[in-house]
């Protein structure tokens, strides 16, 4: 019977730390060796684990409205870098710099920075909680 534990047990393990490797796996969703900024209008912020989310209307080279989603990190990481829930506003003005989506079209990035002008709001990510 203790056997069979172990074998439970190890097993269990290994398939927990396979998965959470590959959730933080993000080079196979965003190119981390480049970064890009975008400056557009908050139209939602999902303040959530295991990672937030804002989505901006940003207009494109040919002056076209297009929607982006920015992966943060999550909320529990957030809150404790002095980011909650009312930090941010939809219609908040904001630039954002992150590493893009690695496919061709990907509207979406993983968030660096963040800026509000309007009060001069700068979230840099290496913040220390």
């Amino acid at each position: 019977m203790r056997g069979w534990l172990r074998i439970l047990m190890a097993t269990g393990l290994a398939l927990g730390t396979a998965r959470v490797e590959a959730h933080h796996l993000f080079a196979h969703t965003y190119l981390a060796d480049r970064t890009v900024t975008i400056e557009g209008e908050l139209a939602q912020v999902v303040f959530r684990n295991p990672h937030s989310l804002v989505h901006l209307i940003v207009q494109d080279e040919s002056g076209r409205e297009v929607r982006y989603a920015v992966e943060w990190a999550g909320a529990d990481q957030l809150e404790a870098q002095g980011v909650t829930s009312e930090t941010l506003k939809t219609g908040d003005h904001v630039v954002v710099t992150g590493s893009p989506g690695r496919f061709p079209g990907d509207r979406r990035l993983q968030l660096t920075t963040l800026h509000r002008p309007k009060d001069n709001y700068h979230y840099d990510g290496r913040r220390e909680p």
